[in-house]
């Protein structure tokens, strides 16, 4: 008999056991008609690449059936009257896949990454992890770790002062002093003499 594999949404507001429902009332209706299903997986509820029938997210379940083509026909007619699904898809093969499909196995990997936690994963939290604690962990404190985290307050350390104070030639790009503008009022000389206010007054003081 014909090998297929079918794959069908369900609408994102039912429930997986309704879903599951679903899956077992299709497969009967292959069953009727004289086929099987050998395989069936229920991949979750996974976001949509756009809307179909206002739903953003869907029920993905896949079937593996051998069956002739009309039960199959019979089976698709019955999912386009149901109002619970959205979509579906049968594609016709030369062999079914018996392992575990690829969906199942990303699953699988996922909840084993879920398990392990953190960056660095399971009982160890954190970014490096657990009892160590922190950035770089636990007791040694600080960003950098050290005795200086057991001690207290902050480990940075601040650069030692030049020798001969800051000799360092210019880098490109330091700016220098700014040039004198135009219009700019030059150096500004010694102040004159304090002058009497009286007529005929003489500078400076009497002699």
């Amino acid at each position: 008999m014909p090998l297929y594999e079918h794959v069908f949404l369900a609408r994102q507001d039912v429930s997986q056991q309704q879903v599951e429902t679903l899956t077992k009332e299709f497969s009967d209706i292959i069953v009727e008609g004289g086929g099987k299903v050998t395989k069936t997986e229920y991949w979750g509820l996974k976001g949509l690449a756009f809307k179909i029938k206002k739903s953003r997210k869907a029920h993905y379940s896949l079937l593996n059936i051998d069956a002739p083509s009309a039960a199959v026909n019979e089976m698709e007619r019955r999912m386009g009257l149901s109002t619970d699904i959205i979509r579906f898809i049968t594609l016709r093969l030369d062999e079914l896949e018996t392992e575990p499909s690829i969906m199942m196995r990303k699953q699988d990997r996922d909840e084993r990454g879920g398990e392990r936690g953190g960056f660095r994963g399971g009982d160890r939290g954190g970014f490096r992890g657990g009892d160590r604690g922190g950035f770089r962990g636990g007791d040694r404190g600080g960003f950098g770790g050290g005795a200086g985290g057991a001690e207290g307050g902050s480990t940075f350390r601040a650069r030692p002062p030049r020798e001969g104070g800051d000799s360092r030639p210019p880098r490109d790009g330091d700016r220098g002093p700014r040039p004198p503008r135009e219009g700019d009022a030059g150096p500004r000389g010694p102040r004159p003499a304090f002058r009497d206010n009286k007529p005929g007054g003489s500078t400076g003081s009497e002699g």
